[in-house]
């Protein structure tokens, strides 16, 4: 290596950080909040080291840099053996996937075979030690055990050049701990074991300074590190206290001063790291700042040495392993074109990014990035380069990571290499894109492979797949830790595309040598089914078919098998169009090889597909016909010829002659025919078959021809009997609907073309299908041709399409008129498509009248019994729809109504039907028709609303459909009774009792009832909501029986909402159904609570009484009541059930009663609950009975907040559950109690003191507030400018504000500037900062509370007066008047938000149903705060105001 060392001083920028190759990246993902400002160094030092509240840093922003720096200078490695990994050719290969992630080796790892020779011969020849820290520049510097330092060069042989120190330095200053060289690689630090740091001169070996009081003595040095500056270090010792080395030379006398950057009483700092600059980035306005990374076990910090000391940033790491040490990596990253350098750190296994940069105004800014986890114990942390980082972890095991994407690329186990062992600080250090890493008795170098070595390590392999896969990652630019790629993105595609042409000949080579020349022939085609698929994307990934189909292809084909292979791998990418041009000698061998082995469909999905000019037209046109290709006959006629008349021809001479002789069609005759219609259709339309779009300058010229075929007298090959129009006539045999269907969908495509000139859509897809279609699948295919597709040149005018329509047209009536060949349903067809014709609004044919009229005499009374043949079950819709068309647009006025309404109403023709009453306004028959129609049924509610609401109907047929619905009235409520409930309140209101006694059944009266007064049983969706109707207290009650009936679970919800029946009555029908829940509310509701409790607590004894017998019987009971049981709520549920609608129930009647009437609501309650407890027993009831204690606590808590706790002891005791047996029994109902009361004694004490402490405080700041001296600004009055002292006439008062001014009480009165307040005291405001505010003093007095400066805070009297020689003012007297209220309210804000009794009396209310929990004894072994008597709740003090 002949670089100097400048010249390897970090990478080269102009390589590394190419600016002019990074794709842009939007800035805006660094608009985060910045450090605007940062805290000093002292207040960092003093602060707290808490791990339990981590400081979380948002991460607004996500740095995305996935292009940044992609390409970075090859870096040349030491001559050294590389140890590849050649396991993987051991392994079975697998097909890797086009788009799976592949990385290949990233690192190369070689060992410093001279280096580590040396290591170990020093080591035993002059005692140097084993190796212990090592550091890299433009040489290799290893420290020793014994204190030696041990230079090596960076050429060829590794020789050793300088060994600094000896064994006897080594025995009094310990083993090296710490290495560094300065960036121009002259100086060198030690750090030793013992605190001595020495620093040598790498040219002539020579000792510059022993430096041993730098730091505290006896602790050793864990890292030295060179800064930018020569004359500046910094060295971190084993106390954790960080110090700064200035070197100086004065008078000849070098000297190092020492500062302590950080000292280790407030944190240890286990790691230091220093931004150093690349020397053409020395301009970079970062580096003025000399910045230093320090991390601590609990936080990282960013400082700035120069120009002055000043914290950047501090960072904790929150929750990490104590075990892990923190580890520190700064490189300059570029982004935006701006390089900007990365601060990289880590505890544990998160690693986190902190970017540095200073924006326009010359701010700094630290933010952080978007930050790394991974699964491993991080031990040491590298960068590699501007993207790609390389960490070992605990387990020995290197990774190399791409911090943009996240993605680990590779991982190396360094167990083997004797790396690993824990190696820390000093055995790991980075340098140019290398990394150096000591072994115990070695040197390892890794440093990042080339884009060619890395694919070469794969071939070497023979992982074609993975290498093809790896290169084209480098070829699209998506590859990870991309070294050797420079140049113009075109220029680097093509020596990437060059690479992997090679790539491909050598796959194909390697699998035709070793494919297997025995075995099965499944095998072998395995063999090549692997290989092929991926050379042919990869070509045409490449676009490059000309290699594929001469050179690789020629080479497959010297194997039968993979010949045949390559051939049938091609039909994917020709249907997928990702390849449209083969060929011709592969195109022939294709449709030969497919054809040998009969793979049919595969020929003709091919042909569709491809070019086929350069083959025999008529050699593959007889393939097809031979082998029924019908689309690929077709679309070779069409593409290779522009012949779209023979298709047909050859079609129609198939199909015709049977069809002609009355002979039924074969299965293959079936799809020919409905491939022709299909096929007819789109020539119509414009479209190519069986897929595409016919040429722009063709369509016009293929639809002429194609209609003018059809419209022929005669074919080709006419015989003397043959009959007109032989092309229509055989259409119409072989399926009449689906022809005049083609004949409709083209004449609707004809006559949107005016509204849709172009509109692009989809590719219909094409039928290969071998069975015969149904008619419905070809009208699928129609539709899918012709509706969807807009996109089409008409004939050559308007005119002409028109004129084609109305021939068709003629051309049908004669063809069916004259012929007796057709049936009446076939005539029925042709009357439809006519009737769809002449129904269109802008419909311009015309028919024949002749035609017509002859086509109606004989055909028209079969045709409407064809339509109205209620035998046939087909198509009623469609036939319904046919006939409502004509007689809207008139088109059978010659049909006698009388004879058509029978037909309708025979048929099920509702619509028919209801056309014909409404022409005869008789609305009362069509609300029969819509009662009858099964489709239409629910639109008689809004036909009978909107005829009865809208203008334009006389009130006698008003009147006759209002008749009608109510005659039918019990058939709509049966329909919708939600519906039927709108219609009633809106049209019937009056008709409600006579509608109920129309309804017999009792269940649709409850239906209809229930839509009509209870808003809960419906959302009101009806067709237009209404209202509630108001209806008599009689109607309430009757809904209220059916609801007891039918859904009595409900009452209770219908008599909290409806207010309009009477107690009495409602509560005689809740007692005559045994709805007790209904009763007692209604009796509370009464004023009854007693009765309430009592009709619940009944409720409560029968349920706990069915329980019990229920556990007493359980095994008597059979198998299906057993069922029965578990499908209906079980007997525990429904005591939980009652009991807490009784236990709701006492507590809303106890805050109106007296103690001794609570005590009757509740101790029956409690005896209720405690008594049924004796009658379990045996091991099967105790699940029972604990539930039954469970519950009776739940009353105790409740009953706790009204009855006095001894009371409820006493009672407790005295039940013979509790009161005999041990004292263990109660022990949890009595310490839940005392819980109960703990709890409420402190909260009481604690509000207590509370209050006190607060009213205390409030009351001594207003006291100073309001005595407070207050001193004047002058000495005279600011009114009349006369000082107070010289006038001696008579006693003055003297008014002073808070603002400073003083007044004399006179002057102030003159000027209007008080005012008598509350009370009658006087108040007074300063006249001169009132008047400077614009307004008047007395009339701002109310409304200038919130400016302290005008309004006096304390208002005193002051007494001026002689008295005596003294001349003291005097206090006449001290009042609280409205300002002072002010200032008092004024205090009372400072402390903002509710008081503190309000948040505890919030508490106690939400929390309220949750003592239960805590006085629960169900869980005894659970210790509550609440039993230790010193139990206080600790809240925050009051606010301090600053005097």
């Amino acid at each position: 290596m002949s670089e100097s060392p400048d010249t390897r001083s970090l990478v080269s920028a102009s390589s590394q950080l190419n600016l002019m190759e990074i794709d842009t990246i939007d800035d805006k993902e660094f608009d985060i909040p910045q450090v605007d400002t940062p805290p000093t160094l002292e207040s960092i030092l003093n602060e707290p080291e808490d791990e339990d509240e981590p400081f979380i840093l948002e991460d607004t922003c996500l740095l995305n840099t996935e292009n940044i720096d992609a390409h970075s200078c090859e870096t040349s490695s030491l001559a050294s053996s590389d140890s590849g990994d050649r396991t993987h050719l051991k392994r079975k290969r697998k097909t890797v996937e086009l788009n799976a992630t592949v990385h290949g080796s990233v690192l190369r790892h070689s060992i410093l075979k001279g280096i580590s020779a040396q290591i170990v011969s020093a080591a035993d020849k002059v005692d140097a030690g084993l190796p212990t820290a090592v550091t890299v520049s433009g040489v290799i510097v290893v420290g020793t055990s014994h204190g030696l330092a041990l230079v090596f060069g960076k050429d060829l042989n590794q020789a050793l050049r300088l060994c600094l120190g000896s064994t006897a330095t080594g025995a009094e200053y310990g083993a090296v701990s710490a290495l560094s060289i300065n960036h121009d690689c002259t100086r060198l630090l030690c750090g030793f074991a013992k605190g001595q740091i020495t620093m040598w001169d790498l040219a002539n070996g020579k000792l510059l300074r022993t430096i041993t009081d730098a730091h505290p003595p006896g602790t050793a040095i864990l890292h030295v590190k060179f800064t930018d500056d020569p004359t500046l270090a910094v060295c971190n010792d084993s106390g954790g206290s960080v110090f700064e080395l200035a070197f100086r030379r004065l008078m000849g006398m070098r000297t190092c001063e020492s500062r302590c950057l950080f000292s280790g009483s407030k944190g240890e700092v286990c790691n230091v790291e220093p931004l150093l600059t690349a020397p053409d980035l020395k301009d970079h306005p970062i580096t003025q700042y000399s910045l230093l990374a320090m991390a601590s076990l609990t936080k990282i910090l960013v400082i700035g040495l120069k120009p002055s000391l000043k914290v950047w940033m501090t960072f904790p790491y929150g929750k990490t392993d104590p075990t892990s040490v923190p580890q520190l990596a700064w490189q300059f990253v570029p982004v935006q074109k701006v390089v900007n350098p990365i601060l990289a750190f880590c505890r544990g296994d998160t690693i986190h990014f902190l970017l540095v940069k200073k924006d326009e105004t010359g701010t700094i800014h630290v933010i952080k990035q978007r930050q790394l986890q991974l699964n491993c114990d991080i031990i040491s942390l590298s960068w590699i380069n501007s993207r790609t980082l390389v960490v070992m972890d605990s387990g020995e095991k290197l990774r190399v990571v791409d911090r943009p994407s996240q993605e680990e690329l590779e991982t190396l186990d360094m167990a083997e290499a004797l790396v690993g062992e824990k190696a820390c600080y000093q055995s790991v250090c980075s340098y140019a894109g290398q990394m150096v890493l000591l072994g115990t008795k070695s040197a390892h170098i890794m440093t990042l492979r080339n884009w060619r070595e890395r694919v070469d390590c794969l071939l070497k392999q023979e992982r074609f797949v993975e290498a093809l896969s790896l290169a084209w990652s480098f070829h699209e630019g998506t590859a990870k830790a991309v070294l050797g790629l420079f140049g113009d993105p075109a220029k680097r595609k093509g020596v990437v595309a060059d690479k992997m042409l090679e790539i491909l000949f050598q796959y194909v080579e390697r699998s035709v040598k070793k494919c297997p020349e025995h075995g099965k022939i499944q095998v072998m085609e395995q063999h090549f089914q692997d290989m092929v698929p991926v050379v042919v994307d990869y070509c045409l990934l490449l676009q490059r078919t000309d290699l594929l189909f001469n050179q690789l292809y020629t080479r497959l084909v010297e194997n039968c098998v993979a010949r045949g292979v390559f051939l049938e791998s091609l039909e994917p990418y020709i249907v997928s169009e990702r390849l449209g041009c083969v060929t011709a000698p592969v195109m022939r061998d294709l449709l030969t090889h497919l054809q040998d082995n009969n793979m049919m469909d595969s020929v003709e999905n091919c042909l569709i597909h491809l070019d086929i000019t350069s083959l025999d037209i008529q050699q593959v046109v007889q393939m097809c016909w031979d082998n029924q290709l019908y689309d690929a006959m077709i679309y070779v006629f069409n593409s290779g010829m522009n012949d779209y008349i023979n298709p047909m021809e050859k079609l129609f001479q198939v199909i015709s002659p049977p069809l002609r002789e009355g002979k039924a069609l074969t299965d293959e005759q079936v799809v020919m025919g409905n491939k022709l219609l299909v096929y007819i259709s789109c020539s119509l339309a414009g479209r190519a078959y069986p897929l595409g779009d016919i040429p722009e300058d063709l369509v016009s010229q293929v639809k002429n021809q194609v209609f003018e075929f059809l419209t022929r007298l005669h074919s080709a090959e006419a015989g003397q009997k043959e009959e007109l129009y032989p092309y229509i006539r055989t259409l119409l045999h072989f399926d009449t609907r689906e022809f005049l269907n083609v004949l409709a969908l083209v004449s609707q495509v004809w006559e949107t073309q005016q509204e849709i000139p172009q509109k692009t859509t989809t590719t219909p897809q094409r039928t290969t299908s071998r069975t015969p279609p149904t008619q419905g699948e070809v009208s699928t295919s129609l539709q899918t041709h012709l509706v969807s597709q807009h996109t089409f040149q008409d004939f050559k005018n308007d005119k002409q399409a028109l004129e084609y329509q109305q021939r068709i047209v003629d051309i049908l009536l004669k063809v069916m008129v004259e012929n007796s060949d057709f049936t009446p349903s076939q005539v029925g067809c042709l009357f439809t498509f006519l009737a769809r014709q002449l129904a269109k609004p802008d419909n311009t044919l015309f028919v024949n009248r002749k035609l017509f009229d002859q086509c109606c005499g004989c055909a028209v009374p079969q045709v409407l019994e064809f339509l109205c043949s209620p035998d046939d079950d087909s198509r009623h819709t469609e036939r319904q729809q046919v006939l409502l068309e004509l007689l809207q647009v008139g088109g059978v006025v010659q049909f006698d109504e009388g004879r058509l309404l029978g037909l309708a109403e025979k048929a099920e023709f509702y619509q028919i039907c209801e056309f014909l009453y409404e022409q005869k306004h008789l609305y009362d028959k069509i609300m029969d028709c819509y009662l009858r129609d099964p489709l239409r049924k629910e639109e008689i509610f809004n036909y009978i609303h909107n005829l009865l609401s809208m203008p334009g109907y006389s009130s006698e047929e008003k009147q006759c459909v209002w008749d009608k619905a109510l005659l039918h009235i019990a058939e709509l409520v049966t329909l919708d009774p939600a519906k039927s409930a709108d219609l009633v309140a809106m049209h019937f209101p009056e008709e409600v009792r006579p509608i109920i006694t129309k309804l017999h059944d009792d269940h649709l009266v409850f239906q209809f009832l229930r839509c009509l007064l209870d808003p809960s049983a419906t959302s009101r969706e009806g067709p237009h909501p209404q209202a509630l109707l108001r209806v008599s207290p009689d109607l309430h009650e009757l809904h209220m029986g059916l609801l007891c009936r039918f859904t009595p679970r409900q009452l209770t919800d219908f008599l909290k909402v409806s207010q309009d029946y009477r107690l009495e009555e409602a509560i005689q029908i809740t007692e005559q159904y045994q709805l007790h829940e209904a009763t007692a509310y209604l009796l509370e509701k009464k004023g009854d609570s007693h009765g309430a409790f009592q009709v619940l607590l009944k409720t409560l004894k029968d349920k706990l009484s069915a329980l019990t017998s229920e556990k007493e019987g359980a095994e008597k009971r059979s198998e299906e009541e057993g069922e029965r049981e578990r499908e209906e709520e079980s007997p525990l549920q429904r005591v939980e059930e009652s009991l807490g609608d009784i236990i709701a129930l006492c507590h809303r009647s106890s805050q109106s009663l007296n103690q001794e009437q609570r005590g009757v609501l509740w101790f029956p309650l409690l005896e209720a609950m405690m008594s049924p407890q004796k009658l379990l027993k045996g091991p099967d009831a105790r699940h029972t009975s604990e539930a039954l204690k469970e519950l009776t606590m739940k009353v105790l808590n409740s009953m706790s907040s009204f009855i006095p706790l001894p009371a409820i002891i006493q009672r407790i005791l005295q039940d013979p559950v509790y009161g005999k047996g041990k004292l263990a029994e109660i022990q949890g109902l009595i310490l839940g109690m005392l819980e109960t009361f703990n709890y409420e004694q402190t909260l009481l004490e604690t509000t207590t003191s509370l209050l006190n402490h607060d009213l205390h405080w409030s009351l001594s700041h207003l006291r100073a507030a309001v005595s407070r001296g207050l001193h004047p600004r002058q000495d005279h009055c600011n009114i009349c400018l006369q000082q107070y002292k010289r006038r001696h006439d008579s006693p003055e008062e003297i008014i002073i504000f808070s603002c400073g001014h003083l007044y004399h009480c006179q002057c102030l009165q003159r000027k209007g500037s008080g005012h008598v307040g509350h009370r009658l005291l006087q108040a007074w405001s300063c006249y001169k900062c009132t008047s400077s505010q614009g307004g008047r003093g007395g009339d701002r007095v109310t409304t200038e509370t919130g400016r302290g400066r005008s309004t006096s805070l304390a208002q005193t009297k002051v007494m001026s007066r002689e008295a005596g020689e003294d001349g003291k003012k005097v206090f006449a007297e001290t009042t609280l008047d409205p300002q002072q209220s002010q200032s008092w309210d004024q205090l009372r804000c400072l402390y903002r938000g509710p008081s503190r009794l309000a948040i505890l009396s919030e508490i106690t209310h939400c929390h309220g149903n949750e003592k239960a929990g805590l006085l629960n004894p169900s869980q005894p072994g659970t210790a509550s705060i609440f039993h230790n008597e010193n139990f206080q709740l600790k809240l925050s003090p009051p606010p301090s105001v600053e005097e």
